[in-house]
């Protein structure tokens, strides 16, 4: 099976394709959002000016979304929160974080986006770029005196404190 990169689970045939394609309206501005980042993975572009607002289209730019598109390793997409969005409403918003890897390096982009929906058609309005989410230890940071987590036996203000 050919995995949506949406994360949904599914099969890319049945989930994000028949919505990139066409075939099948997004209900929601999360499925859009979902939908958007599996074009970029898949490198179905035409979907990223279909999907745009049509009050947007005159500031697309199709060669740098195309380039970053394929410059990218694209590793996934989290959804972070959305706020209405839903099948009965006209505007919603999606925060989201895509990972991915680019010329090497490691890298988040973390966004606010906007979504209206016109004549029963959910369509991405804008982007708000967030801070990168930072980075939590799991394990709680040792003290000076503490034995350094590393198991040298050392202390850890004698290791790699």
């Amino acid at each position: 099976m050919d995995s949506c990169p949406c994360g949904s689970n599914k099969a890319y045939a049945d989930c994000c394709r028949p919505v990139i394609t066409g075939g099948r309206r997004a209900d929601t501005a999360e499925q859009v959002m979902r939908s958007r980042y599996s074009a970029y993975v898949k490198k179905e572009l035409d979907w990223l000016l279909t999907s745009l607002h049509p009050d947007h289209r005159a500031d697309y730019d199709e060669s740098s979304s195309r380039a970053w598109a394929e410059r990218a390793t694209w590793h996934g997409i989290d959804i972070v929160n959305t706020k209405k969005g839903g099948p009965d409403d006209q505007e919603g918003q999606v925060e989201f974080v895509v990972s991915f890897t680019e010329n090497g390096v490691r890298q988040e982009h973390h966004e606010l986006s906007s979504f209206k929906k016109l004549n029963g058609t959910w369509y991405f309005e804008t982007g708000k770029p967030l801070p990168t989410r930072p980075v939590v230890n799991a394990a709680p940071k040792a003290g000076r005196n503490d034995p350094c987590p590393c198991g040298s036996g050392k202390k850890s203000k004698k290791c790699c404190g």
